[in-house]
């Protein structure tokens, strides 16, 4: 319990400046010969690129942590909608904001996370965010207990039309509902409909 809350802690960290970047790339172990997590340092980058949209990267993988903690980065776009409202079953969400400020629903609140803020989303509580401003949003997001950076780099990186997953086709949404299975997550039939209210409510993409 006591390596469990020192990880949690430590986790926070990564938002402060200790940055690992994505891949682990340079890191040949992992664990000790006890299964134990090793310390590990990677390089910073440069920020992230929103693309004129959304996009993110890895910076901790779940592995890494032995299952307790992982993290992204998010670059959004000025004036830019996140996923429609969704719970997770299991999923508890820390967010850090480098850059910008970001709006976040929790519920049937809206409260703005300005550059410097944390917002923390305990699991099984309906949430979203967005861009309502005029500049660019980055943060971390930190998970803890479930490697839901894979969801993330899958539905971002994988799931494309150059890989074959067109925009609305057959494809996409099976293997979206699959995955939505896998990790837990949980939409409404009206979430669709709360996501475009929030886009003409604040005049976003």
């Amino acid at each position: 319990m006591e390596r469990r809350n020192f990880l949690q802690s430590a986790g926070l960290a990564t938002a402060l400046g200790f940055v690992l970047n994505p891949g682990m790339a340079g890191v040949s172990k992992l664990f000790n010969e006890t299964g134990d997590p090793l310390p590990f340092l990677l390089p910073p980058m440069a920020p992230l690129d929103h693309k004129g949209g959304m996009d993110i990267r890895v910076w901790v993988r779940s592995k890494a942590t032995g299952g307790v903690f992982s993290s992204v980065e998010c670059a959004v776009a000025p004036r830019v909608m996140g996923p429609p409202p969704h719970a997770h079953v299991e999923l508890d969400e820390l967010m850090f904001v480098l850059e910008g400020t970001a709006s976040v629903l929790v519920g049937t609140e809206v409260v703005e996370v300005p550059a410097g803020g944390w917002h923390f989303r305990p699991r099984q509580l309906k949430h979203t965010f967005w861009n309502a401003s005029d500049q660019p949003l980055r943060f971390f997001d930190m998970y803890f207990n479930q490697p839901f950076e894979e969801f993330l780099e899958r539905i971002f990186h994988e799931l494309t039309p150059e890989n074959g997953y067109l925009d609305g086709s057959a494809k996409l949404n099976q293997e979206r509902d699959r995955m939505n299975k896998q990790f837990g997550l949980i939409y409404t039939p009206t979430a669709g409909a709360e996501r475009q209210a929030i886009v003409e409510k604040y005049g976003l993409k």
